[in-house]
Parts: structure tokens; sequence; C-alpha cells
């Protein structure tokens, strides 16, 4: 599978080597053996890319809306087709098990379903001016050039939950994958040729040099809008540079998400919903639940459950049968997650079950969970993004609740109660963009995902998503 995909850059509807033919490694982390050099673009090569996106837009803006939708639909059905071998892909490179790399193989694919109904959506208004003596006529066109920078984690769905409303608006783009996990977006790029995408609309650059590559296209005048999921770090970075151009900005940073199981929750529910939001993508995921607050009545029962579930998860690689827990991403990551729980036993935490990596190749962590962990350990503020539950206790509701908010991340939020009274209460008070009710799982593209704080700014899917790559034009018709 890896050797049928293109390790080039993709530029102007060409697949082209990088400046100076440089290339890097891509990892397995189960191994940590390599399975791909990738073309390592430079400052040239993204130029280039630009320069197609600019020189398409005009053209791709005139096509009509339900072309696009068309191209969005055929795509959607042959990811759809590729699935397995999709999946496989993105297991070799990124870690996690096929069983879900085969869920966001098809939660990647519905963004494209999503906005190729969108794109014949696309509307203003006309209204009569209160004087009478004019016409208002709004309408909506494309933003322009795109530059989106994407993630390693969700190496598919990130890029189509950027891609698809881009397409349905009639945007032009560049497209920089990460370089741990480059080769799902290059596969994407040969199902965009064959779905019928026109040369020059998405150009797909590949660098190990993100900032150096990135900064020029991003004070390039002819620009019109940065998008980016990654950490808050370098999104604070980007906006900076992005102000010089007054680009349109959405973003997608980091989370520290809480995790409130009331008095009265359903404990069974309760721990379905942890492991669904603790475990997905081997808990490397902005969504994933950071902090488990559990009401002190029920919280040893709750930590005993999941301890439970979590200590008896299969490690290994995750194409093996019956793995259910794959490597972490890199051995910086690994390291991270170990350094994390390190301290959060020094400053006083109970390992449950778990506790440290796995002993032999690859970049393995077993899952984790903490009990009776004081607020003072670094993982109550830090993002994990690893396979460990840290469980925090609280009596009183106000308690919890200010626990959840006390954070500068603001992504998503989850809480688990059977009084109806007490969820309105808590989801209007999480100061989150998202929240899941008696549910470990929000993510959905039919619905607008995206964060407050320090989480970021714009919204990826749903009917807002589209919104994000189309401007507002006002004309005053005269009479």
């Amino acid at each position: 599978m890896v050797e049928a995909v293109g390790k080039q850059l993709f530029i102007g509807g060409k697949w082209r080597d990088a400046e100076g033919g440089k290339t890097f490694e891509v990892e397995d982390p189960a191994t940590g053996q390599s399975i791909a050099s990738v073309a390592d673009a430079g400052v040239a090569d993204g130029t280039a890319a630009l320069d197609a996106a600019v020189a398409t837009q005009e053209e791709w803006a005139r096509t009509a809306p339900r072309d696009r939708g068309e191209i969005l639909r055929r795509a959607f059905e042959l990811i759809t087709e590729r699935a397995d071998d999709l999946a496989l892909l993105m297991t070799l490179e990124m870690g996690k098990p096929l069983k879900e790399s085969k869920a966001e193989i098809a939660y990647a694919s519905e963004f494209f379903r999503w906005f190729s109904e969108e794109s014949v959506r696309i509307a203003g208004r006309y209204s009569v001016a209160p004087n009478g003596a004019s016409r208002l006529v709004t309408m909506k066109q494309p933003v322009g050039p795109c530059l989106m920078i994407t993630p390693w984690n969700f190496p598919l769905a990130m890029g189509t939950r950027k891609i698809g409303p881009a397409v349905a608006a009639g945007c032009t783009m560049v497209v920089k994958p990460a370089s741990l996990t480059p080769l799902s977006m290059l596969a994407l790029v040969d199902i965009m040729v064959e779905a019928g995408l026109p040369e020059g609309v998405l150009n797909v650059v590949t660098t190990t040099s993100t900032g150096e590559v990135m900064e020029p296209l991003i004070r390039d005048p002819r620009l019109r809008k940065l998008t980016f999921t990654g950490s808050t770090e370098v999104g604070r970075t980007l906006v900076e540079q992005s102000a010089q151009g007054l680009l349109r900005v959405s973003m997608e940073l980091g989370g520290n998400a809480p995790f409130l199981v009331f008095a009265d929750a359903d404990l069974d529910k309760a721990v379905d919903g942890a492991m669904l939001a603790k475990m997905r993508n081997i808990g490397e995921a902005c969504t994933a639940a950071n902090r488990f607050i559990v009401h002190e009545s029920v919280a040893e029962e709750f930590a005993s459950r999941l301890a439970e579930r979590m200590g008896a998860l299969t490690l290994g690689r995750g194409t093996e049968e019956g793995v259910e827990v794959g490597p972490l991403v890199e051995a910086k990551q690994r390291d991270k997650v170990r350094e994390l729980v390190e301290d959060a036993v020094d400053e006083g935490a109970t390992v449950t079950t778990g506790g440290g990596p796995r002993e032999g190749e690859g970049y393995f962590f077993e899952p984790t969970v903490l009990t009776d962990v004081p607020r003072s350990a670094r993982l109550f503020t830090e993002e994990i993004f690893g396979p460990v539950a840290p469980i925090f206790t609280f009596g009183k509701d106000e308690e919890g609740l200010a626990m959840a908010n006390d954070t500068e991340f603001g992504l998503v939020g989850y809480l688990f109660t059977q009084d109806l009274n007490r969820a309105v209460w808590a989801y209007e008070g999480l100061e989150t963009g998202m929240v899941g009710v008696n549910q470990g799982i929000v993510s959905n593209p039919a619905a607008p995902f995206g964060g407050v704080k320090a989480s970021g700014f714009g919204r990826e899917g749903g009917l807002e998503g589209i919104e994000e790559y189309l401007e507002t034009k006002y004309v005053g018709l005269a009479l």
C-alpha cells in the first residue's frame, strides 16, 4: 500500500520533486522503522504551490456549485470504496489500530458528503431598504486562496474537514500535512484527481521546515485565508504572522477537556463514555478527556471500573488482530506522557493500572489510571495526548464546574448526570465550544467543531463550516 502512494509534492496538478531533491523519512511508530521517503519542500516549492492556487482561483470560483458538489460526492464514494487500503496506510504511519483507522476513514469521507450537499445551498438575501428607495442585496463569494496546515493525529479527517468546505465554496488551496503522517493526505490527492478536481485547486506541500516554508506564504498578500489545527503555542505564532495580511483565520488548537461525573450519574454509561472520550485515537486527540472530575461519593467505584476496563486493553501493532491500543506517534510524545505521569506520582497520585512505557521496540505506553491526583500535578493544566486518565474529586456541584473551567483551554467538555436540570445548568456553565452530555464523542460532520479561549476560534463542519470560506458582499441597488 505504501508503495502505491505518491511521495512527491503535488503542485498545479503535477507530481514533482522538492527543490534540490530533498526528502525525509516517515516512520512506523510500532517499530520505529522507516516506511517511506517523502519530498521535503523548501521555500521555492511553497511559493510555487501558492502560485498555482492563485492562478486557478478565478476560474475555479466561477465553476457551477453543482459541479463542485459532484466532485466532492465522487471523492466521498472513492474514499468509501478504498477504506481498507486507506486504513492500513493510516495505521502504518500513525499507529492507531485498524478498527480506529477505518472509523476515521468513515468520519473523514462524511465531510465530503456533507459539503457536497452544502455547495448548492450557498445563498444571500434580498430585501427592501427601510425607506423603500432602494433594494439591499447580499451575496456570498469564495474568500480566495487558502493555506491549510493539518496535524498528525487524524491525518485524513483533519484534511477533509478543511478541503471539503473550501471546494464547496470555490476556494483554491495549499495544504501542508504533518511531516509525521503525510501519506494519508498524499493518498487523498489521487482520489481528488480521479474525482475530477481541476489542476491547481488542491496543492500539497510536505516539509520538515514548516515555519520556514509557510511563513512567506502567510505573509504573501495573495493569500486570503489561513486555517490551522494543532497546538496553541504554534497557533499563536501563526495568528501573529497572519495579522500583516489581515487574513481570515480559523484556529483549532489545544484542549484540556474536563469529564464531569456527578453524584447521580449512571456509572455504566459514564465508564463507557470515559473509554470513548479517553481512548479514542490512543488518547492522542484534542477532544480526549484530559481531567476526570468525579463526585467524591462515586469516585472510588468509577475509578475501579475504569481501571478494570483500561487494564484489560491489548497493546500491540495496529495491524495485528485483537489489538486495541497502538503506539504513540513518536518517542518524543511517549516521553512527554511518561514525564506527566511521573510528575503526578511525585505530587502524590496513585497508579491504579498501567503507569509507564512498554519495553521493546515502538512507542507504546500502557493505558493508565491515576487516582488521588492533586491539582498541583502538571496534567491538571497540560494536555496529556496519551492513554492516561487522572481522576480528581469534588464535593459540591459548583466546585466541580469551577474545576472544569479552571483552564486556559475551552474546546470540549463532557458531563454525566441523570438530572435534566443539572445537565442544563452544567452545559450552560461550561466554558467550552462543545459539550457531550451522557456521551463520550461529540465529533460529527453535521455539527460545528471548535473551541473558545486558548482552544481557538472559527468552526469546522456543520452549517457554519462553509461560512469560514465565504465573504459576504452587499450591493445597494437604487431604483
